[in-house]
């Protein structure tokens, strides 16, 4: 009688150990959703009050009439574009 007690204890730490387990990455895992949604969430307003504010305040378009000039240190030089330029005048 003695070992059948001894298992009918084991079984059960086992089972509680088992649920508290369980129970606890449960728990881990709505916490990990839960945070995702409310980032997705926050990126979407980010998203939202971007376009909102690109459509108040529209950048200026680039003036084609600015003349290019040669420079050659300036690492934005664009030399076929110079070419171009320089070409239509």
């Amino acid at each position: 009688m003695s070992t059948l007690n001894v298992f009918r204890w084991t079984a059960l730490g086992a089972g509680v150990v088992y649920g508290l387990f369980h129970s606890y990455s449960l728990s881990v895992s709505s916490e990990k959703k839960a945070a995702a949604a409310e980032w997705a969430h926050k990126e979407a307003l980010i998203a939202k009050a971007k376009a909102e504010y690109a459509k108040l305040h529209p950048k200026p378009a680039a003036s084609a009439t600015t003349t290019a000039t040669l420079d050659f240190s300036d690492p934005n030089f664009d030399f076929a574009k110079y070419l171009e330029t320089a070409l239509k005048e």
